[in-house]
């Protein structure tokens, strides 16, 4: 647990942190999150960062080469059901997610009927894995909470395809 602490309060004082705004429907609106992202080869990846993709490269077999960063600072922010986009990963590979400071839940959902959904709480220094297939057919997110939480980041370990290589 040490260990997560000190990730999570490296990268919050270290991460390159911003806010971002989308298009919805109609007009654009804040993303209800700090966002960060980082190709793990780069020279700016703060070492924290470095150091638990390490851990879960080796707790996986998994090459992740990129890193994205949430940062719920309350229970206000948080991010609707989504599945990742299939044509920004490499096909089989899995998504890893590294839950670092206060506990917030996960809901994962089916697609298709009958629904299902499963509830886990994200703790501190906990790693989930998700396939490739899970994106096929399972949406997950972090709905706010009027429960007062402290702050959390989600690191999303990714294999992206790379550059020029063929689709």
């Amino acid at each position: 647990m040490r260990t997560a602490h000190d990730w999570f309060e490296e990268l919050l004082n270290q991460a390159d942190w911003r806010s971002e705004r989308r298009r919805m429907y109609d007009r654009y609106v804040d993303v209800p999150r700090l966002v960060a992202r980082y190709a793990l080869d780069g020279a700016s990846v703060p070492p924290a960062l470095a150091q638990a993709a390490q851990r879960a490269r080796e707790q996986t077999g998994v090459p992740f080469n990129s890193a994205g960063l949430n940062l719920y600072r309350d229970g206000r922010d948080s991010v609707a059901p989504h599945n990742d986009h299939l044509y920004e990963i490499v096909a089989g590979f899995p998504i890893a997610l590294i839950s670092l400071g206060a506990t917030r839940l996960m809901t994962i959902r089916s697609k298709a009927k009958p629904r299902r959904i499963l509830d886990l709480e994200l703790e501190n220094g906990s790693l989930l894995l998700m396939s490739y297939e899970t994106q096929r057919f399972y949406d997950h997110g972090i709905p706010k909470t009027r429960s007062a939480v402290g702050a959390r980041i989600s690191v999303a370990l990714r294999v992206r395809p790379l550059e020029g290589a063929p689709s």
